[in-house]
């Protein structure tokens, strides 16, 4: 137990360092519409660590998240994206792009958030509307008051949101009614099972027809195969994102396998 403990406590002290040196980097996973055209990308946290190779998110974002260290990840994970929107913005074949980024609940409680979120569109110039917060549905059961006010006011900046793993835990019609939401994810396990489960082929058309009944937008994660994309596209999904169009991957590769060759420079934010 004491060697255990002790290893956390390393793994915390290296996470730290690597957040305040900006060792922290973002992989894109691009998102495509029923026309095959990129319509953006997801942004995901990766952590390439000197000597442990690349740390898995599912080890370092839970210790971020007992630690706090969350605010200042989170923190730096949109001064990435939003200078990238800037840079993409630029550019007419890239302007149109949009850049999904998850929200913990530690941060997105935390008193300066939104304040936090105001200064990074100001300071890299990026523009709001093409920055899309991807929200779960257990932060939005901790005080939704508070939660549709902060939503309420980035709104009104022209911020995105995206209910993020929908179907998966306590979602309610009122929230979707209350919530000042744009779109929908379709929880990759849902995908995943589309062709083999009836069940999940009946909810994800259930949740495509809710989100055309209020007026939200709809994007399937987690496709893999040619087959799931065919049902979901003719199921009337609009975005798709998977393993399918492309894995998370760096910058420059998600230039090269997406980004015509004719295109100017992107620079890496």
């Amino acid at each position: 137990m004491q060697a255990r403990l002790s290893e956390r406590a390393q793994l915390e002290d290296e996470l730290k360092t690597a957040i305040l040196s900006g060792v922290l980097t973002l992989h894109y996973q691009a998102q495509f519409d029923r026309q095959g055209r990129l319509v953006g990308a997801e942004a995901l946290a990766r952590w390439p660590h000197p000597q442990r190779g690349w740390v898995s998110p599912i080890d370092f974002i839970p210790l971020a998240e007992e630690s706090g260290l969350i605010i200042a990840l989170g923190h730096s994970v949109l001064i990435q994206a939003c200078t990238l929107l800037a840079i993409w913005q630029s550019n007419p074949a890239t302007a149109e792009l949009t850049l999904a980024v998850n929200v913990s609940a530690r941060q997105f409680q935390h008193a300066d958030f939104v304040d936090d979120v105001l200064a990074i569109l100001r300071n890299t110039g990026a523009r709001p509307h093409r920055l899309k917060l991807e929200l779960t549905e257990s932060l939005l059961l901790e005080n939704v008051e508070a939660t549709i006010d902060k939503m309420t006011i980035l709104r009104g900046h022209g911020v995105d949101f995206a209910l993020d793993d929908f179907g998966t835990g306590f979602s309610s019609l009122t929230y979707l009614k209350r919530l000042p939401l744009n779109q929908l994810k379709i929880d990759q396990s849902f995908a995943r099972d589309v062709l083999t489960d009836p069940s999940d082929a009946t909810l994800v058309r259930t949740i495509i027809t809710l989100g055309e009944t209020f007026g939200l937008g709809v994007i399937a994660e987690g496709v893999e195969t040619r087959a799931q994309s065919d049902f979901l596209t003719e199921a009337g999904c609009p975005i798709l994102q998977g393993y399918l169009y492309g894995k998370p991957m760096a910058i420059e590769q998600f230039k090269a396998t997406y980004l015509t060759p004719q295109q100017p420079d992107l620079d890496t934010p």
